[in-house]
């Protein structure tokens, strides 16, 4: 679906301070209407030219229809993973400019996301500006450190999703290797990530 709300009062930067390019081709694919609808207003009034979709097969058809130069993916969508979309954005274009958005601060599938070629991810609710100036990060360049760091308890629990996302999700088999019982990793892995 496009987005047509554009705010008329907002001007597009010009060519010497344009940081986005020519090719303005923006794709987000998100699940959660609201958020996507807002974004895709915000994004418009940067500058970009926005398509948006709600499910993985939206986002990989209109990926291989229209291979944007930028793109915003969230990893948890109601009818699949968002990898998907990244990898097809990646067959269809090699230089598109990919930040990945996670609900849930899942460390280990956005690292899978940056390795498919994914710039950046964001924990979400993302701020607009985070957003856009993810996407018009240059390669090379750094992003800031984080003021606080992760307390032991979110440590923790990052080291259980990566190695549930390297056993495939496979909660058995996470556990064994966790040295835990099945019962206590499925109530972590249903909890939220501590601050």
């Amino acid at each position: 679906m496009k987005t047509e709300d554009q705010n008329p009062s907002t001007s597009v930067p010009t060519d010497d301070e344009d940081p986005i390019g020519p090719d303005r081709s923006l794709l987000i694919v998100d699940d959660d209407g609201p958020f996507l609808r807002r974004l895709a207003r915000a994004m418009e009034t940067r500058g970009f030219a926005v398509d948006t979709a709600e499910t993985v097969s939206e986002g990989i058809a209109r990926s291989k229809a229209a291979p944007p130069k930028y793109a915003v993916v969230d990893l948890r969508l109601a009818d699949g993973n968002g990898l998907e979309v990244i990898e097809a954005i990646r067959q269809n274009r090699d230089d598109t400019q990919i930040v990945v958005l996670t609900g849930y601060g899942n460390i280990a599938t956005a690292v899978t996301a940056v390795k498919l070629g994914a710039l950046d991810y964001l924990a979400k609710p993302a701020d607009a500006d985070d957003v856009f100036n993810a996407l018009t990060q240059r390669k090379g360049e750094k992003t800031e450190v984080p003021e606080n760091p992760m307390s032991a308890d979110r440590v923790r629990w990052e080291h259980i999703q990566r190695v549930y996302e390297m056993c495939e999700r496979n909660v058995s088999e996470t556990a064994r290797r966790l040295n835990m019982h099945r019962r206590t990793l499925q109530r972590i892995l249903a909890k939220r990530a501590p601050k």
